[in-house]
């Protein structure tokens, strides 16, 4: 037999330092950077894996299954119970494999009783040492502060990020950009997966590099951080990309290969990304404009700003809306996330199920998210109403504004944040309950009002870490007093959508909350009543409704809610 014909009976495999092959380039997964990030110095390990490996040894001494509860990871970090849960239920909304069983947990006493594995818990507190991108400066920045001065409560504290400030200095082109922030993710990788791989790596018999190695099962842990995958092609399971484990037998799983080699493999694959990105932001910046990534400018920033893009592998992103209103339902949408950023005085409807939603930079502002199965985050925003049904929310240096929730977790609150309100969620819309159903969201738990706050001090945002300054907790939210609260309307689109079966709100009211309402709606009656009763003579009763409508006009114009009418009239 000849040489060549050996070689095609027995082809040899591919050498593992070869990247991908091609079709598909390795990314980070926006969602733990974005949403798994909790400010507890304790998380926070900066030497390696030293720590890493003790605390790896001792969890799975104790748990056979390699799973762990908050009860012994509390002991273990030696942080308090409540801490303890908050780190599982965190690290559960962003987790890779919807197959796993603390997924679906629908209550506190059910991920106890789950725990997470020990696995996926090593490679989120590996993360935690991850620092956010920095906004880029504008070159000319005493010309824009000269022309929009800051009136801030953040000035000197966080006053590059003011929303206002955001929106009116044309901020998409000082904000990290979706490549700027996966470059920053993967070079952040770059520098740490040796570290992550060494923690889900074996021993086996061997000397020097040969003596630990990866199973295929660990491997796939990396997809907590990383997969493959373009635009418009579904994500594969991380293994199936690999030299190493692809087209493995289920039932013969491919034998453990050394973690070196797996390493030499993933820094490849990464370099080669960083490559792409590069060229991609060399070639827009010095090729010809792409009508889609215009930016809005100065000019533009009026009564009928908008921006709406869909992004197949990242969010889809609402930005730059102002004095207006805007409505975004499920078909309106490709992806499972959304990002409103740098809004102002405007109402926006996106009536959806989604898993993740980021509400960034906006003030003056009223934001209802239809359904939210895994997380969101409001950011920098300044007198914003949100009104959202979501699994958990966290609330980042926000000021003077008011969150109506349905929330299955307990809402967390850090930074820097003042004058906070939480209320029970107000509203409903025919296929919210099928919206929530669809992303797992239980209406029969509301923890709208048990929040809990960390630190003012947020170690992975430069901008709110001055050196020397000592942490101290974030100031919490209040409850809305009830005679102020009020259910708001949302307008009936489903003209264009399939009619749901929703007809109130699918949160119970608690009792204060519930009376207030019950208040209200009697007092209209009787006001009602008393109108219809009322002898007048016409010239009378013309007099009246024109002062009734002039009153009613005139709140319409002071509180800007006119702008409403000519949206809905349009």
């Amino acid at each position: 037999m000849t040489d060549s014909a050996a070689a095609d009976q027995h082809p040899e495999p591919p050498p593992p330092s070869t990247p991908a092959a091609a079709a598909f380039h390795l990314h980070p997964r926006r969602e733990p950077f974005e949403h798994g990030l909790l400010p507890i110095p304790k998380l926070i390990f900066n030497d390696g894996v030293q720590t890493l490996s003790v605390l790896k040894s001792t969890l799975l001494a104790s748990n056979s299954n390699h799973r762990v509860s908050s009860e012994n990871l509390a002991g273990v970090l030696q942080i308090p119970i409540e801490h303890s849960r908050l780190v599982i239920e965190t690290l559960s909304s962003v987790l890779y494999d919807d197959s796993d069983p603390l997924v679906a947990a629908r209550s506190s006493e059910e991920v106890d009783e789950i725990g997470v594995n020990v696995f996926d818990l090593l490679v989120f507190l590996c993360i935690q040492s991850y620092k956010r991108l920095l906004p880029k400066g504008h070159k000319d920045s005493a010309a824009v502060a000269d022309v929009w001065p800051s009136t801030s409560a953040f000035d000197g504290f966080l006053s590059v990020l003011s929303p206002l400030q955001l929106v009116r200095s044309n901020s998409r082109r000082f904000m990290p950009s979706q490549a700027d922030e996966e470059a920053h993710q993967l070079s952040y990788l770059q520098k740490h997966i040796g570290n992550i791989v060494s923690l889900l790596a074996d021993i086996a018999e061997g000397e020097g590099d040969e003596s630990m190695v990866l199973s295929m099962d660990k491997f796939e842990h990396l997809g907590f951080l990383i997969y493959f995958g373009e635009r418009g092609s579904p994500r594969i399971p991380l293994s199936q990309n690999t030299p190493f484990f692809a087209n493995s037998d289920p039932d013969m799983p491919a034998a453990p290969v050394p973690a070196s080699q797996v390493l030499d493999w993933l820094l490849q694959n990464i370099s080669s990304t960083l490559e792409n990105i590069a060229d991609r932001v060399s070639l827009k910046e010095n090729g010809p404009s792409n009508s889609s990534d215009q930016d809005i400018t100065m000019a533009d920033v009026g009564t009928s700003s908008a921006k709406s893009s869909t992004s197949p592998r990242g969010p889809s992103l609402i930005e730059g809306i102002s004095k207006s209103s805007y409505v975004k339902q499920a078909s309106d949408l490709k992806g499972i996330s959304v990002k409103v950023v740098n809004c102002n005085e405007s109402v926006i409807y996106i009536l959806a199920p989604l898993r993740y939603a980021t509400v960034y930079g906006c003030s003056d502002a009223t934001i209802v998210l239809g359904a939210v199965g895994k997380a969101v985050r409001i950011e920098h925003c300044e007198r914003v109403h949100l009104i959202t049904a979501a699994k958990r929310i966290c609330i980042a240096n926000c000021r003077e504004c008011v969150f109506f929730l349905g929330v299955n977790q307990k809402p967390l609150i850090v930074g820097d944040n003042h004058k906070l309100q939480v209320a029970p969620f107000n509203t409903f819309y025919s296929q919210l309950e099928e919206h929530m159903n669809q992303v797992n969201i239980n209406p029969n738990i509301n923890k709208w009002d048990e929040s809990v706050a960390l630190g003012v001090l947020d170690p992975h945002d430069s901008l709110s870490h001055s050196a020397g300054v000592s942490d101290v907790q974030a100031e919490s939210a209040t409850r809305l007093d009830p005679d102020h609260y009020t259910n708001f309307v949302i307008p009936n689109w489903s003209e264009s959508e399939q009619a749901g079966s929703t007809k109130d709100n699918p949160f119970t009211l608690p009792d204060p909350y519930l009376a207030s309402q019950q208040k209200n709606h009697k007092n209209l009656e009787e006001v009602k009543q008393i109108l219809r009763e009322t002898q007048l003579e016409e010239s009378r009763k013309r007099e009246l409704s024109g002062a009734l409508h002039a009153c009613f006009k005139d709140w319409l114009y002071a509180s800007g809610n006119v702008r409403q009418l000519y949206c809905l009239h349009e």
